[in-house]
């Protein structure tokens, strides 16, 4: 055989076997695999595996899987998905094979939780484990195994709820995705409300979408969670008093102060102070029938775990700011404002009457007609005789005059940029 030729002087055979052996990455993704092959083949051909994907393959043994991982030193991904593998006789037998592995797939493989646990003892030094769309239902906990596992994903499996604190055990866990599995409710019942759980110490990421959360209760016990700050639970059934999304997330946001991303949002700051500010006047009425001052009921504290830290922040509500709203009438609803212009001397005050239900949306857009200032430079402030030498902020379009408790008489300050 000719050594020197084609591709810069290596023969193609040649070249070939070199690019075969220096593959890191190796994917027989529903193919026909049924077994390692010839004795040592793969260790002499594909040495640099580093990622295999193995699923819907012909495997039928654990011990089979052994034997191709025991011949690829530097595998450190493996997935299995929607294959049927019989458990080994002798699990402790083929430790050694999987020494390096660090991510494991198992999606679809009719595994039971008992199963894997198992298996565990074959991977040692696993970090990332997917059993998605199994047949677990009932969560035992990982005693000496699984104790280098850093994610987890048990989505798409119908858990019973009671049993996912059994997951707790594995204390470098810091991602935890529980999705579809049917969830309704979560307790930690070694902290009281407002505390904190000594379950999952190292948990920042908790995926909780599609499942049948409809209780705030449930958001209180994530509370206990020392280390949340990844939220993710689209497509669950909690919602705010108004029915809007966006107060359901707002609620979220000020119930959790850990959280910097909720469904894969960052939180800003100006976010958090606003869903923050807006939580102490919703629940401001119920506070003071509580008791209010500092020592309000124990029901009260155990449904707003965070009031009394809120208020600390940023003080107790303004009686004003709840005020219960008036019987409808159009007498009412309506409300003389007068716009003053602090940046434009030459501008005089215009006094307006509008509803109190009125977005401050609409109010910007009534501002442009006025004023030829495109709304998306308009910054609005209010002041009330009642508070005199206090300018308090409108920073949400999408609230009303009423929610910001702007009253008859009171003027509202306009700049731009």
């Amino acid at each position: 055989m000719k050594l020197f030729g084609f591709f810069g002087g290596i023969h193609p055979a040649v070249y070939n076997v070199i690019q075969i052996r220096s593959i890191k990455v190796m994917n027989t993704r529903c193919c026909e695999v049924n077994g390692p092959g010839a004795d040592g083949e793969i260790r002499k051909t594909t040495p640099n595996v580093q990622v295999l994907d193995l699923s819907a393959s012909l495997l039928s043994r654990w011990e089979d899987v052994s034997a191709i991982a025991q011949q690829l030193e530097h595998l450190e991904s493996l997935t299995l998905m929607n294959n049927r593998l019989r458990l080994p006789a002798d699990v402790s037998a083929h430790r050694r094979s999987f020494r390096g592995l660090r991510v494991l797939a198992l999606n679809g493989c009719e595994l039971t939780w008992p199963q894997i646990l198992q298996c565990a003892p074959m991977w040692p030094q696993l970090e990332e484990l997917s059993v998605q769309d199994n047949d677990i239902t009932e969560l035992q906990r990982p005693e000496g195994v699984l104790q280098s596992l850093r994610s987890l994903n048990v989505s798409g499996n119908r858990l019973a709820q009671h049993t996912v604190p059994a997951l707790a055990a594995l204390l470098r866990l810091e991602y935890l995705n529980l999705s579809k599995t049917g969830l309704s409710d979560i307790r930690f019942d070694d902290a009281a409300p407002g505390g904190q759980t000594d379950m999952f110490p190292a948990l920042t990421k908790l995926n909780l979408e599609h499942n049948n959360i409809s209780e705030w209760c449930v958001v209180n016990e994530l509370a206990k969670l020392p280390r949340l700050t990844h939220l993710l639970c689209h497509s669950n059934q909690l919602v705010s008093s108004d029915g809007n999304p966006k107060t359901a997330n707002q609620l979220l946001i000020a119930k959790l102060g850990g959280l910097v991303s909720l469904n894969n949002c960052e939180i800003h700051h100006k976010e958090r102070r606003g869903a923050e500010i807006d939580y102490i006047k919703m629940f401001g009425g119920e506070w003071l029938e509580a008791g209010g001052g500092r020592r309000p009921s124990a029901q009260f504290v155990s449904q707003h775990p965070r009031y009394l830290s809120l208020i600390a922040k940023y003080g107790a509500p303004e009686e004003g700011e709840l005020k219960k709203p008036e019987p409808f009438a159009l007498k009412n609803q309506l409300l003389k404002i007068t716009f003053v212009f602090p940046d434009a001397a030459d501008r005089e005050p215009i006094e307006k009457k509008l509803l109190a239900s009125m977005l401050v949306q609409k109010v910007k857009g009534l501002l442009y007609r006025l004023l030829k200032v495109p709304a998306a430079d308009l910054k609005l402030t209010y002041t009330s005789p009642k508070k005199l030498g206090t300018e308090f902020e409108i920073d949400s379009d999408l609230k009303t005059l009423q929610f910001y408790s702007i009253e008859d008489g009171d003027q509202v300050l306009v700049r731009w940029s």
